[in-house]
């Protein structure tokens, strides 16, 4: 259980950056994310060919919550526009770029496995009985890039708890859409499709994971993984799977994508550690989106030390 004590993560909503701040300074912003290569080589967008954000309405009833983070927002479309989504190309451009072809309504997810009540759910009806919270959080992807995202979207516990896991449940997965006339990305073989990512019971019932709906106050946009998708903080952001279409308790330790692709590198848990360097690169510093430089230090899970009890008498070296 989270104590009351102040978190690293407990900043007030007024700490955000202003939208009119952020806009003042977009061209400056824009050329500097030219310069911040991811290490696996992904291309970034130069200020010349950074497409429009498409303009979005704000989500209603959304209530701000304690879990922020002490850390200057990044700029809506640096973010929307910078991002890894194979279904859509693999370079960072892609998928603001391709997306637009995915068709988010109506939309469906098939809950199956260790479950009291599996079915095939609405969104709608998913979503509705939650009250949505904007959780302002860092974003560390695995190429040692970082963002910190204000998402709008309701504990990953909560909906659980009403689909009610049975004793044998023991893992969480989660299957992105499957629709290649959509997602030309799924044409190339740059991953096995579907996108499928996991969870352990008590990862996936921790308060700090999330189902997210929206982000910037606004519905998610195609890239970013609407309708809806998952956001787990204290790891890389590859096991935030995006475009859920099916979730099913298990006994057993699911597949997953990227530990598919590369044993070697991408391991089940794939928990933000600064101490152990991916394969390929150091994972002790990290570049903000919008800098030149990698610069700042990786905090261990993140920064989100509550996490950590999960991993109790685990060697985190051996489970990366």
């Amino acid at each position: 259980m989270l104590t009351k004590s102040r978190k690293p993560w407990d900043l007030p909503y007024s700490a955000v950056t202003p939208e009119a701040v952020y806009r003042s300074r977009r061209e400056f912003i824009q050329m500097a994310a030219a310069g911040a290569v991811g290490v696996a080589g992904a291309t970034v967008l130069s200020a010349c060919d950074m497409p429009a954000v498409e303009a979005q309405g704000p989500l209603a009833n959304v209530v701000k919550s304690p879990f922020t983070v002490p850390d200057a927002v990044t700029g809506e479309e640096l973010f929307t526009t910078h991002n890894n989504y194979y279904e859509f190309g693999t370079r960072k451009s892609d998928p603001a770029r391709n997306a637009h072809t995915l068709k988010a309504s109506p939309w469906k997810i098939r809950v199956e496995g260790q479950v009291a009540k599996p079915a095939e759910y609405a969104i709608e009806d998913l979503v509705k009985p939650h009250q949505l919270e904007e959780r302002i959080y860092r974003f560390r992807c695995v190429e040692a890039w970082s963002a910190v995202v204000p998402w709008v979207g309701f504990p990953l516990a909560d909906l659980l708890k009403r689909l009610q896991p049975t004793s044998r449940a023991k893992y969480v997965a989660f299957e992105t859409l499957h629709r290649p006339s959509e997602m030309p990305g799924q044409l190339t073989s740059a991953l096995e499709w579907p996108y499928v990512e996991g969870l352990r019971l008590d990862e996936a019932m921790h308060p700090l994971a999330i189902v997210a709906v929206g982000l910037y106050g606004k519905p998610l946009l195609n890239q970013n993984g609407a309708p809806i998708r998952l956001v787990v903080p204290w790891k890389y952001g590859f096991k935030s799977i995006k475009s859920i279409v099916r979730i099913r308790l298990t006994e057993n330790e699911p597949p997953t994508s990227w530990n598919i692709a590369n044993p070697v590198e991408y391991g089940f848990y794939s928990n933000v550690n600064p101490t152990v360097d991916h394969p390929r690169w150091s994972q002790a510093r990290e570049t903000k989106l919008g800098s030149l430089f990698k610069n700042t230090p990786t905090l261990m899970f993140n920064g989100y030390d509550d996490v950590a009890k999960l991993y109790a008498g685990m060697d985190l070296k051996k489970y990366y």
